[in-house]
């Protein structure tokens, strides 16, 4: 051994190795914020974090600060409409793109796709107005083509992952019987061991995109009610619009 080497201490080992792990998360965070997707749902979350404090009561309505977060919430949610600038061409590309075996896929992605996308193209719209370029009077039949195009894109997409999470159960199913198989005859199994949690990873994460489109068609459906009715309750709807957020936030981080 180097006699440079065996001076090392305790301390400056764990630094040495402390350091590639913070570099490691610091790069995976500036590719994260680099992305559309990564600030939108930051600001996302900022914004329905916000909205919870104010449907619950906590704060007065005669407080400074309660005004002031109500400010912030309507500032967040226009940038955050920003971003949404184009962003309707992606449902095409994906649309373009998909591989589709069955007629009822076909129809399925249209909706999904074409709904999504129609969304995303009249948001473009309503920031527009907003932003005070386009008469405001126009607002709110574009916030009602935008919300139930958004409902329907989400109809749409929940009926596809279920059809994938289908697929994927039977493909597990497969796996667990040959990885029996294998442990009766004593042969290894780490490559479908292997195979295996890497399907439950993506099974996991199929079943949070579905929690997530009902947690965001829950808003699109408030939004088509004018917030009357069942399931529109201000509070639930901001824990629904958190739980997207955190949930999309996960899947845009594990993706870089």
């Amino acid at each position: 051994m180097d006699a440079k080497a065996s001076t090392v201490g305790p301390s400056q080992t764990a630094t040495a190795q402390s350091e590639p792990k913070g570099k490691d998360f610091l790069n995976h965070l500036e590719v994260y914020l680099a992305k559309r997707d990564g600030v939108d749902k930051l600001l996302k979350i900022s914004r329905y974090a916000t909205k919870i404090i104010l449907a619950s009561s906590v704060l007065p309505e005669t407080v400074p600060l309660t005004r002031q977060l109500k400010s912030f919430e309507s500032s967040v949610g226009l940038s955050r409409k920003a971003f949404r600038l184009g962003k309707f061409v992606q449902d095409v590309n994906a649309l373009r793109n998909s591989h589709l075996d069955s007629k009822e896929e076909i129809l399925l992605s249209v909706i999904a796709y074409g709904g999504e996308g129609l969304y995303y193209f009249v948001e473009q719209f309503i920031w527009l107005a907003k932003s005070g370029l386009i008469d405001a009077k126009h607002s709110r039949n574009l916030q009602k083509i935008s919300a139930w195009a958004e409902l329907i894109g989400y109809i749409g997409s929940i009926s596809l992952k279920l059809r994938d999470l289908k697929r994927i159960k039977e493909d597990e199913a497969c796996l667990n019987s040959s990885i029996e198989i294998a442990i009766s005859r004593g042969v290894g199994r780490a490559e479908e061991e292997d195979r295996r949690k890497k399907l439950r990873e993506k099974k996991l994460m199929k079943q949070l995109s579905v929690v997530q489109d009902i947690a965001d068609g829950l808003m699109s459906l408030a939004d088509i009610r004018d917030g009357k009715g069942r399931f529109t309750d201000p509070l639930l709807l901001s824990c629904a619009g958190l739980l997207s957020a955190l949930i999309s936030t996960h899947k845009n981080w594990v993706s870089c």
